[in-house]
């Protein structure tokens, strides 16, 4: 999914991300804004992944949202 596309659907997808990725808050869904690269920013912050992890384990989910 591309960032344009994650971004039109932001408001759509925030509860599957809240499902897949427990541990960010609706503060931190607030401030990602359906920016894909805010969102790997904070699932490495939150869950202490490398950016490639966090981008990886970002792609997988998105393939099951195209």
């Amino acid at each position: 999914m591309d960032s344009s596309v994650f971004k039109g659907k932001w408001n759509q997808l925030k509860g599957e991300v809240k499902i897949q990725w427990g541990k960010l808050t609706d503060d931190d869904l607030d401030k990602i804004e359906g920016e894909k690269d805010k969102l790997v920013g904070k699932l490495q912050e939150r869950y202490g992944h490398t950016k490639d992890a966090a981008e990886r384990e970002f792609h997988e989910w998105a393939r099951g949202r195209e």
